[in-house]
């Protein structure tokens, strides 16, 4: 497994291609509203994220057609921009953006309430979001790789929830996609040891109801096989001699 440990310089690129990507999510969610398409939401994004001097990532990457993974209710992640897909008040529409600023890329996901939504969607955002949180309290150097994944599906797991197994974090870069995979669910083995430098994408995917998943006909869409609602939390991180450092969130 090839980790690749990031020197300071380009940490400092990653760094600043995180805060980037915080301030493309915020301005996002606050734009965001009941009858846009989500083609208009990935027509959005991508003049955000160019108006910073940033490609988006996901443009083109293994032929996804759109900027941002807009996802929702029922979609997992990988939500194709449609002109025919419209968000409606109570929906809930997660986000999957990334960044490359100066060849260092940085990916994170929110999901955000349309208009007034549920008690149980409320807390589903929540615990997912917590969830992460939770992970990252084991994203010291020294310790171990899967105990990041333990600390995740454990939270989200003692709610009820079905932490999603066919898709997983991964470390970051260069490259989008990066070793190690990260998985959300409590693993055999506790995994490599962390260590200063490492650059990780921790992103938890939680459905309200079982962890099954379904691979649509386009060969993108990811949605839960109960037809349950799903929410997605991704942040890039940097492990550090003390705290993990969260890149993508300002």
């Amino acid at each position: 497994m090839a980790v690749t440990i990031k020197s300071a310089r380009e940490i400092d690129l990653m760094r600043e291609a995180g805060k980037i990507l915080g301030e493309v999510h915020n301005t996002m969610a606050d734009r965001i509203k009941a009858g846009m398409s989500s083609y208009e939401i990935d027509q959005m994004a991508e003049k955000i994220i160019r108006s910073y001097n940033c490609q988006p990532s996901f443009l083109g990457y293994q032929g996804f057609p759109g900027s941002v993974c807009i996802s929702i209710n029922d979609e997992v992640v990988h939500g194709l921009p449609e002109k025919n897909k419209i968000i409606r008040d109570g929906d809930i529409v997660s986000l999957d953006m990334g960044v490359i600023y100066n060849g260092y890329q940085s990916d994170a996901a929110r999901t955000i309430a349309i208009g007034e939504i549920s008690d149980e969607a409320k807390k589903l955002i929540e615990v997912t979001e917590q969830s992460f949180f939770e992970g990252i309290k084991k994203a010291v150097a020294g310790g171990h790789l899967f105990d990041i994944s333990a600390a995740i599906g454990d939270y989200a797991e003692s709610f009820g929830y079905g932490v999603v197994r066919e898709l997983v974090g991964h470390g970051i870069g260069t490259e989008m996609h990066e070793d190690p995979q990260i998985p959300n669910f409590r693993q055999r083995r506790r995994g490599m040891k962390l260590q200063p430098g490492m650059t990780l994408a921790i992103e938890p995917m939680i459905n309200m109801g079982r962890p099954e998943v379904v691979f649509l006909d386009d060969d993108w869409t990811v949605v839960t096989d109960d037809g349950s609602l799903s929410a997605h939390y991704e942040n890039t991180i940097l492990i550090t001699d003390n705290e993990p450092e969260i890149l993508s969130l300002v």
